[in-house]
């Protein structure tokens, strides 16, 4: 299998700029640029907190809207491990997300299991077509977050 880039390799580098430029382009146009992913797949803005770091963090993530609920797919981790954004979520009671139009609605991860889980992969995998080759070839689950709404306290 192959070796995932080390965290502070030039890959690693090129990703947090491009994420970074993804955030300043969304909230600038609010979403007009940088609300969608390659083929139209809508992004949100995920915001979380290093486990390690304590530093916050945003990620743009493809999203299904599950009304109320957002979906989000865990699948841009290494081969057998989940992204770092998924475990600072997972360690998170709520937090924040940023849709186009510049709504913002505070959110709490859970992990979708069963038909839930079988029902919203499927509609996460016709919105962007690449998750289900990527299933293919990582020999991890990959998990689908569903982001209930938060209370506002």
């Amino acid at each position: 299998m192959p070796k995932a880039p080390a965290p502070t390799s030039p890959y690693w580098k090129l990703q947090r700029q491009l994420t970074r430029l993804n955030t300043f382009l969304f909230r600038r146009t609010r979403g007009k640029v940088g609300g969608s992913f390659f083929g139209g797949a809508p992004v949100l803005l995920l915001h979380h907190v290093g486990r390690k770091s304590g530093q916050a963090r945003i990620s743009p993530l493809i999203y299904v809207d599950d009304s109320p609920r957002l979906v989000v797919v865990a699948s841009k981790g290494g081969v057998d491990a989940h992204p770092a954004w998924y475990h600072n979520l997972m360690a998170m009671t709520a937090t924040e997300v940023e849709l186009p139009g510049g709504e913002r609605r505070r959110v709490r991860p859970r992990v979708a299991e069963g038909a839930e889980r079988t029902r919203l992969w499927e509609r996460a995998v016709a919105i962007y077509k690449p998750y289900a080759a990527y299933a293919t070839y990582t020999e991890r689950t990959i998990p689908v977050v569903v982001l209930e709404p938060a209370d506002a306290t």
